[in-house]
């Protein structure tokens, strides 16, 4: 009789090199017959993980493209998966451990053996046909010890989520406005900060997933909001995310504007459409489209001249190096970018309620820092 390891070396012959229907069925009925082959078989997929984690992935990319490319009993397989090896995985940063915090919940139906055994093979596949991705050093922890400020952020995501939650655009704006505020403030800080520190930091990295639909435009919406707070943006379309090169008080800030936005833009663009619908028109994809890449370019436009309103010119030397710091780091990651233009804005409609949108949206010019 077989031992276990050989059953699994037998069932990944069969199927995991091979992409026919035929046989991934011959080797889900090798490992169907033996349940003593499951222990086996999850310690080779924390095998597959840790040498995705060597070639750059993080968690939340792997269940973002399992969710893109399979089906929920697989996102919850491969969530399963990565809480299993984490305690054998080494620490890496709070960004990390933030996402394994947020990894789906549920474990995944056994049914029966076979359909198991199958749904394994399907996540095992794709595992091993990943890429390797430009690896990123999370910098949560600073070298003079310092850490970001968590009381101003939990006062800026208190101040977003307003902003999200209320149906008053004028609310919604003011909310932004203070939280952009707070945003700038912290980011000059620790600028400052680092100026006065005999080793500062360099500049970190971090991936922001960019989900379809519409995902073109929320690329571009990601960009105008990371140009805005010091940051560099690529966009990495077949694994549906960008990655943004900066500080770390920057990257936060980023991720909590972009994010907050988007949810915005959303709750416009619905009311938009109920508006038209009511006015008799049909509204589209190109729509939708059209709307949210006016609203990015709107947000792009107001977001950088409020940047512009509260630098003095005592500061923009130093801003003057993070920003060649950024772009020396995106360049090193990314040597070989391009441009991709924006398809499908073509419906007049769309842009015009887009572009409105982001006004009510967008903050006010603020006065200057002290």
């Amino acid at each position: 009789m077989s031992s276990t390891p050989d059953t699994v070396d037998r069932a990944f012959a069969a199927a995991l090199y091979d992409t026919g229907d035929t046989a991934l069925d011959a080797g889900a009925s090798v490992l169907a017959a033996d349940p003593a082959a499951d222990a086996e078989l999850a310690r080779r997929g924390a095998e597959f993980l840790a040498a995705l984690w060597r070639r750059g992935w993080q968690p939340a990319d792997v269940v973002r493209v399992v969710r893109r490319e399979l089906d929920d009993v697989h996102v919850r397989l491969a969530a399963t998966l990565i809480r299993a090896q984490a305690p054998d995985d080494a620490a890496r940063g709070p960004r990390w451990a933030a996402q394994l915090a947020d990894l789906p919940t549920g474990d995944p139906s056994r049914a029966d053996r076979f359909s198991y055994a199958t749904a394994v093979l399907e996540l095992y596949r794709l595992l091993l046909r990943l890429p390797a991705l430009e690896p990123l050093e999370e910098r949560g922890e600073r070298r003079d010890g310092r850490r970001s400020d968590s009381k101003m952020l939990t006062r800026i995501r208190a101040l977003l989520a307003k902003a999200e939650a209320t149906g008053y655009p004028e609310e919604a704006e003011a909310l932004t406005a203070k939280a952009q505020e707070l945003m700038a403030r912290h980011s000059v800080d620790e600028a400052l900060l680092d100026a006065q520190a005999p080793d500062p930091d360099a500049p970190g990295a971090c991936r922001i997933g960019v989900e379809p639909p519409y995902e073109q435009a929320k690329a571009v919406l990601l960009d105008v909001v990371a140009g805005a707070n010091h940051c560099r943006a690529v966009w990495n379309e077949p694994f549906c995310f960008s990655t943004v090169v900066g500080f770390e008080a920057d990257l936060e800030a980023v991720e909590l504007l972009y994010t907050s936005l988007l949810v915005q833009a959303h709750t416009a663009m619905t009311r938009a459409e109920a508006a038209q619908r009511a006015g008799g028109r049909r509204r589209t994809k190109t729509f939708r489209q059209s709307f949210l890449a006016a609203y990015a370019h709107r947000i792009g436009t107001r977001l950088s001249a409020a940047a512009e309103s509260q630098v003095s010119d005592d500061l923009l030397p130093v801003l003057a190096t993070r920003e060649v710091a950024v772009t020396d780091t995106a360049d090193r990651m990314f040597p070989d970018t391009v441009t991709t233009r924006l398809r499908g804005v073509s419906d007049e409609a769309g842009w015009t309620e887009g572009a409105e949108a982001a006004d009510r949206a967008q903050v006010r010019p603020r006065t200057r820092l002290p």
